[in-house]
């Protein structure tokens, strides 16, 4: 096959997996249940009232209490907030659905081994998503809403410059907290086995943003608030196009059967020897 031919089987394995994203439901009738109007006005009311008791209650005070911190747990918390950037899942989920999609134009596979590329990247395509969506109204809207960093404007957490694109005035929702709760719900929902690691991480993610004091803890609040809401958001739309997921007739969304690891295996052998 001449390089040609690869890079146009490449670009339309790109574009096909574009098109599944954007395509419309196969059966728009059933779409994921969402609860009732009022549960869910209570449920945004209850997370107002909770992020104005904790701009109230715990904002000052964390970033005084911080102060008082040991150095060394400051040190290692250091270390620790930097895993929450978003980097660590999108980068290499990206070169991993570039792999798959180049396997796909190189090799020659069988049509039940191209199934279970196509499987293993719609799953990796979902969680990338779920990442980068709720990540990228994160960064949008936290520098329109100005909100000031801990210490910039000294203990008071009420300082705020609208519309100023500043890092700086940048604290309102917590960046690092959103990647860490988007991807717990994210991959839990892909890999349920991983619930417990990913959760635990999501939560050590958004503590060390305070003990480093980059942020309020309402705004670690917000970001896993708007990073879960996101992620779960991504996977009601895949979901309603089948694509890793599907809408039983009650509205429940359940996870579609993936190949087996015998299976990938066998698909990677596959690749190997090609």
């Amino acid at each position: 096959m001449s390089s040609g031919s690869r890079l146009s089987r490449l670009a339309s394995s790109i574009g096909n997996a574009v098109a599944l994203f954007f395509r419309a439901p196969p059966t728009p009738d059933r779409r994921p249940a969402w609860p009732p109007h009022g549960r869910l006005a209570l449920g945004a009311l209850a997370a107002v009232l909770a992020l104005a008791v904790t701009v109230i209650a715990l904002d000052a005070r964390s970033v005084a209490g911080a102060r008082m911190l040991p150095s060394g747990l400051v040190w290692l918390f250091q270390y620790i907030t930097g895993l929450g950037l978003s980097g660590w899942f999108l980068i290499p989920i990206a070169i991993a659905l570039l792999t798959l999609a180049a396997a796909d134009a190189v090799a020659t596979l069988p049509d039940f081994s191209r199934r279970v590329l196509a499987t293993i990247s719609i799953r990796l395509g979902f969680v990338f998503m779920a990442i980068a969506m709720p990540g990228l109204f994160t960064a949008i809207i936290k520098r329109l809403i100005g909100r000031a960093r801990p210490f910039v404007a000294g203990e008071d957490p009420w300082t705020s410059l609208l519309w100023v694109w500043r890092s700086d005035y940048a604290s309102f929702p917590s960046g690092h907290a959103t990647t860490a709760f988007a991807a717990a719900v994210a991959i839990g929902a892909v890999w349920p086995w991983l619930r417990p690691l990913m959760w635990t991480y999501a939560v050590v993610i958004a503590v060390s943003r305070v003990i480093v004091v980059a942020h309020h803890p309402s705004d670690v609040i917000a970001g896993a608030i708007v990073g879960a809401i996101g992620a779960l958001l991504m996977r009601n739309w895949y979901a309603s196009r089948r694509l890793g997921f599907a809408v039983a007739t009650d509205g429940t969304v359940f996870k579609l059967p993936g190949p087996s690891p015998r299976r990938v295996k066998a698909v990677a052998r596959q690749l190997l020897s090609a």
